[in-house]
Protein backbone atom coordinates (compact mmCIF):
# COMPACT_ATOMS: atom_id res chain seq x y z
CA UNK A 1 0.00 0.00 0.00
CA UNK A 2 0.96 3.80 -0.18
CA UNK A 3 0.99 6.35 2.35
CA UNK A 4 0.01 9.60 1.47
CA UNK A 5 1.53 13.51 3.13
CA UNK A 6 -0.18 16.44 1.84
CA UNK A 7 1.87 19.99 2.48
CA UNK A 8 1.37 23.63 1.09
CA UNK A 9 -2.06 24.63 2.89
CA UNK A 10 -2.38 28.09 4.41
CA UNK A 11 -4.55 31.28 3.79
CA UNK A 12 -4.29 33.39 0.98
CA UNK A 13 -6.49 36.91 -0.28
CA UNK A 14 -8.74 35.79 -3.11
CA UNK A 15 -6.86 35.92 -6.14
CA UNK A 16 -3.64 34.24 -5.34
CA UNK A 17 -1.95 31.37 -5.85
CA UNK A 18 -1.03 28.08 -3.35
CA UNK A 19 0.84 24.96 -4.59
CA UNK A 20 -0.44 22.08 -2.48
CA UNK A 21 2.23 18.35 -2.40
CA UNK A 22 1.15 14.97 -2.06
CA UNK A 23 4.08 13.28 -1.19
CA UNK A 24 4.38 8.90 -1.14
CA UNK A 25 5.83 6.61 0.45
CA UNK A 26 5.48 2.63 0.37
CA UNK A 27 4.55 0.71 -2.28
CA UNK A 28 6.12 2.02 -5.63
CA UNK A 29 4.00 5.43 -6.93
CA UNK A 30 4.07 4.96 -10.42
CA UNK A 31 1.18 1.93 -10.37
CA UNK A 32 -0.74 4.61 -8.78
CA UNK A 33 -3.44 6.90 -10.43
CA UNK A 34 -3.55 10.53 -8.80
CA UNK A 35 -6.20 12.62 -7.92
CA UNK A 36 -6.99 15.49 -5.50
CA UNK A 37 -10.64 15.80 -3.78
CA UNK A 38 -11.75 19.31 -1.16
CA UNK A 39 -14.09 19.02 1.64
CA UNK A 40 -16.08 21.49 3.47
CA UNK A 41 -18.06 20.95 6.91
CA UNK A 42 -21.41 19.71 5.92
CA UNK A 43 -20.96 19.44 2.30
CA UNK A 44 -20.04 16.25 0.44
CA UNK A 45 -16.21 15.41 -1.01
CA UNK A 46 -15.84 17.07 -4.21
CA UNK A 47 -13.50 15.90 -7.15
CA UNK A 48 -11.35 18.35 -8.37
CA UNK A 49 -8.51 17.10 -10.40
CA UNK A 50 -7.11 14.01 -11.84
CA UNK A 51 -4.16 13.06 -13.43
CA UNK A 52 -3.29 9.15 -14.83
CA UNK A 53 -0.42 6.79 -13.94
CA UNK A 54 2.34 8.26 -16.28
CA UNK A 55 1.35 11.85 -16.24
CA UNK A 56 0.54 12.28 -19.46
CA UNK A 57 -3.52 12.44 -18.99
CA UNK A 58 -5.01 15.00 -16.58
CA UNK A 59 -8.55 16.63 -16.34
CA UNK A 60 -10.68 18.92 -13.71
CA UNK A 61 -13.52 19.31 -12.04
CA UNK A 62 -15.56 22.68 -14.18
CA UNK A 63 -15.02 25.04 -11.22
CA UNK A 64 -11.39 24.83 -11.34
CA UNK A 65 -10.17 24.03 -14.78
CA UNK A 66 -8.53 26.75 -15.94
CA UNK A 67 -7.53 28.07 -12.69
CA UNK A 68 -5.92 24.41 -10.91
CA UNK A 69 -3.30 22.46 -12.91
CA UNK A 70 -2.13 18.57 -11.23
CA UNK A 71 1.07 17.29 -12.15
CA UNK A 72 3.67 14.70 -11.34
CA UNK A 73 6.66 13.91 -10.83
CA UNK A 74 6.78 9.91 -10.29
CA UNK A 75 10.97 9.60 -9.45
CA UNK A 76 9.96 12.16 -6.06
CA UNK A 77 6.72 10.08 -5.71
CA UNK A 78 4.81 13.71 -5.24
CA UNK A 79 1.84 14.98 -7.29
CA UNK A 80 1.32 18.53 -7.20
CA UNK A 81 -1.50 20.72 -7.82
CA UNK A 82 -0.94 24.71 -8.71
CA UNK A 83 -3.87 26.76 -7.81
CA UNK A 84 -3.97 30.06 -9.07
CA UNK A 85 -7.00 32.86 -9.13
CA UNK A 86 -8.02 31.59 -6.27
CA UNK A 87 -11.78 32.16 -4.52
CA UNK A 88 -13.35 31.94 -1.51
CA UNK A 89 -15.33 29.52 -2.44
CA UNK A 90 -12.54 27.14 -2.91
CA UNK A 91 -12.10 27.18 0.72
CA UNK A 92 -12.02 23.64 1.98
CA UNK A 93 -9.62 20.84 3.25
CA UNK A 94 -7.62 19.36 0.18
CA UNK A 95 -6.90 15.68 0.36
CA UNK A 96 -4.73 13.79 -2.37
CA UNK A 97 -5.96 9.62 -3.41
CA UNK A 98 -4.24 7.22 -4.96
CA UNK A 99 -5.81 4.86 -7.02
CA UNK A 100 -4.55 1.08 -8.10
CA UNK A 101 -5.56 1.15 -12.01
CA UNK A 102 -8.40 -0.59 -13.06
CA UNK A 103 -10.83 -0.52 -16.31
CA UNK A 104 -13.67 0.42 -15.31
CA UNK A 105 -12.92 3.29 -13.44
CA UNK A 106 -12.63 7.38 -14.31
CA UNK A 107 -11.05 8.36 -11.56
CA UNK A 108 -13.68 10.78 -11.12
CA UNK A 109 -14.81 9.98 -7.93
CA UNK A 110 -13.82 9.28 -4.77
CA UNK A 111 -14.79 5.15 -5.17
CA UNK A 112 -12.40 5.00 -7.72
CA UNK A 113 -9.29 5.32 -5.75
CA UNK A 114 -7.91 3.50 -2.89
CA UNK A 115 -5.97 5.32 -0.40
CA UNK A 116 -6.29 9.52 1.17
CA UNK A 117 -4.31 11.34 2.54
CA UNK A 118 -4.87 13.65 5.94
CA UNK A 119 -5.78 16.54 3.84
CA UNK A 120 -4.70 20.19 4.16
CA UNK A 121 -6.46 23.63 5.15
CA UNK A 122 -6.56 26.27 2.35
CA UNK A 123 -8.31 29.21 3.45
CA UNK A 124 -8.58 31.88 1.14
CA UNK A 125 -10.29 35.11 2.01
CA UNK A 126 -12.33 37.97 0.43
Amino acid sequence: QVQLVESGGGLVQAGGSLRLSCAASGRSFSVYAMGWFRQTPGKEREFVAHVSISGSSTYYADSVKGRFTISRDNAKKTVYLQMNSLKPEDTAVYSCAAGVWRPNRDYGSGADYDYWGQGTQVTVSS
